[in-house]
């Protein structure tokens, strides 16, 4: 039986307690993010970078979207 092209399956996971939010493709973590750029440099290191981060179904965004990233406010005085 012939399958179609594998695509990647990548999963943004839900952010963890400081925020940051691990990304993985099947079993591999391939990096771990604090922000969208993050993700987009961490797609571009796994020669992934043709994927269009905040659009795509090849991402799963899991506990929130591309503009999710819960205690990294702009607004927090550092």
């Amino acid at each position: 039986m012939d399958h179609p092209t594998q695509h990647p399956h990548i999963v943004v996971h839900p952010p963890a307690l400081d925020g940051s939010r691990r990304v993985t493709e099947g079993d591999v973590t391939l990096g771990l993010a604090s922000h969208l750029d993050d993700v987009i440099e961490i797609l571009r290191l796994a020669d992934l970078d043709r994927i269009e981060v905040e659009e795509s179904d090849l991402i799963d965004w899991q506990g929130g979207g591309p503009e999710d990233w819960p205690g990294l406010s702009d607004d927090e005085d550092a």
